[in-house]
C-alpha cells in the first residue's frame, strides 16, 4: 500500500488526487497540505471533497504532513515546489510534481535537488496528453515542411499562459526537427507584428469559462493540413496519471523523471 500525501490540497486538482487516493485500494492518505491561514487548515480531507471522513485532517505543517508519506503529489504553486522538494529530501520520501510554471531558475533547482529525491516532473499526467508529445514528434518529423500552430484553452482561473503542456508540445515539435524551441517559439500574435516566418511555432492562449483543458497542434501545408488535438473533459485523467506516477517513482534512484519514463513510451514515438 502506497502512502500518499498531498500539497496543494486545497486546489482544483489536489481535491481531485484526494478523491482518486480514497477510492483507490492501492493507495492510502497520508497528509493534505494546504497553504497557511487557509480556511480548510483542520478539515477533514475527505469531508473537503465531498466524501465521508476519512480521519486525515489538513494541515499546513509540511513535515508533519510527510512524516509518514511514501510518495507526495505537489499541485501548489511554482514558488512553493522548491520549499516543497526541499522537504521530500528531508523526510525522505519521493515527489510527483504537476505544478506548472516554473521560471528557469526553478527548474534548475529541482533538477540540483533531483540528485538526493527521486522525483516526476511533467506539465501535464495525463495519458493521453504524454501520448499527443510523441505522436507530434512524429508528425513533425514527417510533415517538416508544414506550419506548425498549437492553441490551448483553459479555465478562466488558470495564471500560467501559455499552458505547461502547450510548451512542451512545442518543444515536442521543435526538437523533431532538430530545432531549438526558444528560437522558434511565437508566443501570441499583436498588431503590427512581422508575417509568420518559415520556421517559427506559433503558441496561442485561450482562457475561457470552465475549460478544464484543450490543447491542439495544427501542422498546415499548401493543400492540405492534419490536426492533432486532446481534450480533458474532467480532471480524474490528471489525478490517474499523477497516482500512476506516485506508484511508479517510490523506490526508483534519486533523478528527475518525466511521463514518458512512467509510462514507458518507446524510442518510436519521440
Amino acid at each position: 500500500m502506497v502512502r500518499v500525501s498531498v500539497l496543494g490540497a486545497g486546489g482544483r486538482m489536489g481535491r481531485e488526487v484526494i478523491r482518486a487516493l480514497i477510492a483507490s485500494e492501492n493507495f492510502t492518505l497520508a497528509g493534505a497540505l494546504a497553504r497557511h491561514g487557509s480556511e480548510i487548515i483542520g478539515q477533514d480531507a475527505g469531508k473537503l471533497v465531498g466524501l465521508p471522513d476519512c480521519s486525515v485532517a489538513v494541515g499546513d505543517d509540511l513535515a508533519v504532513v510527510l512524516a509518514t508519506a511514501n510518495v507526495a503529489i505537489d499541485f501548489t504553486l511554482p514558488e512553493a515546489t522548491i520549499f516543497n522538494i526541499s522537504g521530500c529530501e528531508a523526510a525522505g520520501c519521493a515527489l510527483v510534481i504537476g505544478t506548472t510554471g516554473h521560471e528557469q531558475s526553478a527548474q534548475q533547482a529541482l533538477y540540483e535537488h533531483s540528485w538526493k529525491v527521486p522525483a516526476v516532473l511533467a506539465p501535464n499526467m495525463s495519458i493521453g496528453v504524454n501520448l499527443l508529445y510523441g505522436l507530434a514528434a512524429v508528425a513533425a518529423r514527417m510533415l517538416e515542411n508544414y506550419d506548425a500552430e498549437i492553441v490551448e484553452t483553459h479555465h478562466r482561473f488558470k495564471k500560467d499562459a501559455p499552458s505547461g503542456t502547450a510548451l512542451r508540445l512545442g518543444e515536442a515539435v521543435a526538437t523533431a526537427r532538430g530545432q531549438e524551441f526558444g528560437s522558434v517559439a511565437r508566443l501570441g500574435r499583436a498588431p503590427g507584428d512581422e508575417p509568420r516566418s518559415k520556421n517559427e511555432i506559433g503558441v496561442s492562449a485561450v482562457r475561457a469559462g470552465d475549460v478544464v483543458g484543450e490543447h491542439t497542434l495544427l501542422l498546415a501545408g499548401d493543400g492540405e493540413s492534419l490536426e492533432l488535438r486532446h481534450v480533458a473533459r474532467d480532471r480524474a485523467s490528471f489525478a490517474g496519471g499523477a497516482l500512476k506516477a506516485a506508484a511508479w517513482v517510490c523506490g526508483r534512484q534519486p533523478a528527475l523523471y518525466g511521463m514518458r519514463d512512467v509510462l514507458g513510451l518507446g524510442e518510436g514515438l519521440t
